[in-house]
């Protein structure tokens, strides 16, 4: 039995619910169970790494569930990756085995005819066949359905974009195999009442599980006892119907979508009850207060914001009362956690006073970037104290507020994106010659990407070559990470858009750089950088 699953089958529940059906908790079980056996067979052994490129689906929480309880470490892989970047993170991360849903067989294929994942061992596809890839339901027939032994914690590596460049894994300071499944426990616990996520609910996910906030959102609750309800794709009306259809107690949403659900039409938003929702969890970027307050009216007092990260977890919380009594906050710490404000000369800022936000977490958890020691270096104030990079102030309550972000990114759609790696794909075709990338206004996904060019003396900044500039990006990185338009300015220097003139920034923006940096006036939304940027609400 897979010892945090098991507890739960005496009630039959079920555990999953996906667009194929649905598996109960003592389905859930077995089939993990299974799948240890099959992982173990295969000689991945605690300490191992695999990867998981698919959508929302049953089978994906079977491997999490699985690789939880047989200490392996697990990465979720971001679906819209090219296969250039597929191929980076399986190399990186040096996974022996590879998990691929059917439905991106030619970007999984066209990653492994790169030659340049020599750790892996195998490949698997998950519902449906890929050419050269073993059946997942055949793989997880070689697997008795005993209880396996020796099970021992494992846990995620999510990659985020990188500032400099290339993605970079994110994974506990403390090797998972030396912790007890005791930890993970008190985790999925501790985490359904922190945030107020009934362990008997019901969740649902509709965003991305290969992000960090999904996964907390979801994943955690599961293992508390949650039944989960999983859509591949967002889609306004459906959210509702689900909410309703299944008693939906607990979602995780990002303001893009608090948007889409606000234009849906009279008569669709009638037919809503929302009785039984208990909390709504919003973060991963900018929410317009005008949005957020109709959100509010609508569903009541249910929706609650935090700020987090990939890195550092769950850092404040907010309620809907406490976001209308101090309009732009995202919250109070939690228990766990102590904010600290360090100014420019080092020392503490004292309330109201704006400076870089570091985080520490009682417990004495911490994180790193694999392979990447200066990075983690860099990030951290002292051992067990970080930042994510973000400006901002406790007011004399102890609430935080965001100011401005040290780091250079932009957030569209609730996804972070980050302009260095655009700009080294940008500056990789012949007809450029510099590049730096902006983050423009865009009403629905708040921001949208804007790339500054200039082009070599002997091509010219034509239609032409921005349309071949965009697809270049496509073809290298994830369609969400290319420019929506891109513009020639000859003021615009090289390097990152911080050293831009006001006079670049307003010929490629249409803004000076001190309206682009004004990100955080009075009233407005915070800019919240959060446990999971990318909720795939965005075409593309």
């Amino acid at each position: 039995m897979a010892k945090l699953i098991h507890r739960h089958i005496a009630t039959d529940r079920a555990a999953l619910i996906d667009e194929a059906g649905s598996r109960s908790f003592s389905e859930l079980d077995t089939r993990a169970n299974q799948l240890i056996h099959a992982l173990r067979g295969h000689g991945i052994v605690a300490g191992d790494v695999i990867a998981i490129y698919a959508g929302n689906c049953a089978e994906y929480y079977e491997i999490m569930v699985a690789a939880s309880h047989a200490g392996i470490l697990y990465v979720p892989v971001n679906w819209h990756f090219t296969a250039e970047e597929l191929a980076y993170v399986i190399d990186n991360s040096e996974a022996k085995l590879l998990f691929a849903d059917a439905q991106f067989s030619d970007t999984a294929r066209a990653a492994m005819a790169r030659n340049e994942t020599p750790s892996l061992t195998g490949c698997i596809s998950v519902r449906g066949a890929i050419d050269g890839f073993d059946d997942y339901e055949a793989f997880l027939a070689t697997g008795a359905k005993d209880e396996p032994e020796q099970q021992t914690l494992g846990g995620p590596m999510f990659y985020t974009s990188g500032t400099t460049g290339r993605p970079k894994g994110v994974r506990s300071a403390s090797p998972m195999t030396s912790q007890g499944m005791e930890s993970m426990d008190m985790m999925s616990a501790g985490l359904s009442g922190l945030l107020s996520i009934p362990k008997d609910g019901t969740t649902l996910l509709c965003g991305p599980v290969y992000h960090s906030a999904q996964w907390a959102f979801s994943f955690l609750p599961l293992l508390a006892g949650s039944t989960v309800v999983s859509r591949h794709r967002f889609d306004a009306a459906e959210t509702l119907q689900l909410i309703d259809e299944y008693q939906v107690s607990n979602v995780h949403l990002v303001p893009t979508q608090f948007h889409r659900l606000s234009r849906l039409d009279d008569a669709t938003r009638a037919k809503f009850s929302g009785k039984s929702l208990a909390v709504v969890w919003h973060g991963a970027a900018p929410c317009p207060p005008q949005v957020k307050r109709r959100m509010i009216d609508w569903w009541g007092p249910v929706i609650n914001e935090y700020y987090g990260s990939t890195e550092g977890s769950i850092v404040t919380t907010a309620t809907s009362q406490e976001w209308i009594d101090r309009p732009g906050t995202v919250g109070k710490p939690t228990p766990l956690v102590e904010v600290r404000i360090v100014g420019e000369d080092g020392a503490l800022a004292p309330a109201g006073t704006s400076g870089q936000i570091y985080v520490k977490n009682r417990m004495g958890t911490d994180f790193i970037y694999h392979k990447e020691p200066a990075k983690t270096a860099a990030a951290h104030l002292e051992p067990g104290v970080f930042t994510f990079g973000d400006i901002g102030y406790l007011d004399g309550d102890g609430y935080l507020f965001m100011s401005d972000r040290k780091i250079d990114m932009i957030i569209s759609g609730g996804v972070n994106i980050y302009p260095a790696e655009i700009e080294a794909v940008l500056t990789t075709h012949p007809a450029v010659q510099d590049a730096a990338v902006f983050g423009i206004p865009n009403e629905e996904y708040g921001e949208e990407v804007k790339a500054a060019i200039q082009v070599r003396a002997q091509h010219s900044p034509t239609d032409a070559l921005a349309r071949e500039l965009i697809e270049h990006c496509r073809s290298h990185l994830a369609g969400y990470k290319a420019p929506k338009s891109i513009a020639s300015s000859p003021t615009c220097p090289a390097t990152r858009p911080a050293s831009c003139t006001n006079a670049c920034c307003a010929t490629c923006t249409g803004r000076t750089r001190a309206e682009r940096s004004r990100r955080f006036a009075p009233g407005a939304s915070p800019r919240s950088r959060t446990l999971a940027p990318e909720q795939d609400v965005r075409p593309g």
